[in-house]
């Protein structure tokens, strides 16, 4: 059992903390914003004029990627859904909009590569400074299972986290079952572990599991990312361990 003091909050009896991915320990705005922009490309040349107001959907404006926006939060499943139902206001069946949209995603990521981004600075040396301390860690991610161990592997950070959870076909954020299976996973129960997330789905999935606590990382420093939060802070090195 660890204390934890985040800014002037703090949490008593933590065994476990769980990190979602994207935008979180992993910065991956260019590699999000480029698979929007290519995928959007490709269904506007099938059908003209969807491309637009599907990229601002995506979460995507020029240079700029919403981290609320669809693409940075949502599940594989979840993008597919709502692209298809964009394309599903031209008329076409259903069924085609899925398949239109699947095979558009699954193209542009092809075309913009499988490696992960870079970790946010501070990422690393958190995980490893929560290790030693005897904190078990999960990352629990809208990704896909295999996007998240991918991600572990590239980056070596298996030594440091127990858990490897993404969304495949099951519920996604904010549905608080995820993070009660990542729980029974580690073998800890929800009220003695904390959630470390930069979107609203990972504080409301968190509080809906009756977690230890939510602490909210904005980056951008956008409070109404992490609304729901018990504390939020700007960089992952702000979560100390108080001793005893």
């Amino acid at each position: 059992m660890a204390t934890i003091k985040c800014r002037n909050v703090t949490f008593y009896n933590v065994q476990a903390i769980l990190f979602d991915k994207n935008g979180t320990l992993e910065d991956s705005e260019t590699f999000l914003r480029a698979i929007a922009q290519k995928a959007a490309r490709l269904i506007d040349a099938q059908i003209p004029g969807v491309g637009e107001p599907l990229l601002m959907a995506f979460g995507v404006n020029g240079n700029i990627l919403d981290p609320a926006g669809i693409v940075s939060v949502a599940s594989r499943r979840e993008t597919e859904v709502a692209a298809a139902a964009y394309i599903a206001e031209t008329g076409k069946g259903w069924f085609e909009c899925l398949k239109i949209a699947r095979q558009a995603l699954d193209e542009a990521e092809k075309y913009v590569g499988q490696t992960p981004s870079p970790l946010f600075v501070g990422s690393l040396e958190i995980l490893k400074y929560l290790h030693e301390a005897g904190i078990k860690l999960g990352i629990l991610s809208a990704a896909t299972t295999d996007e998240v161990q991918h991600f572990v592997a590239h980056h070596q950070l298996s030594d440091y986290v127990q858990l490897q959870m993404g969304v495949d076909e099951g519920p996604s954020k904010p549905d608080p079952v995820l993070f009660l299976q990542a729980c029974q996973t580690l073998g800890v129960e929800p009220s003695a572990t904390l959630m470390v997330g930069d979107s609203v789905g990972d504080m409301q999935m968190a509080r809906d599991a009756k977690a230890a606590g939510c602490i909210g990382i904005t980056w951008v420093g956008n409070l109404d990312n992490v609304k729901g939060a018990d504390v939020v802070i700007n960089q992952l090195d702000e979560i100390q361990i108080l001793e005893d």
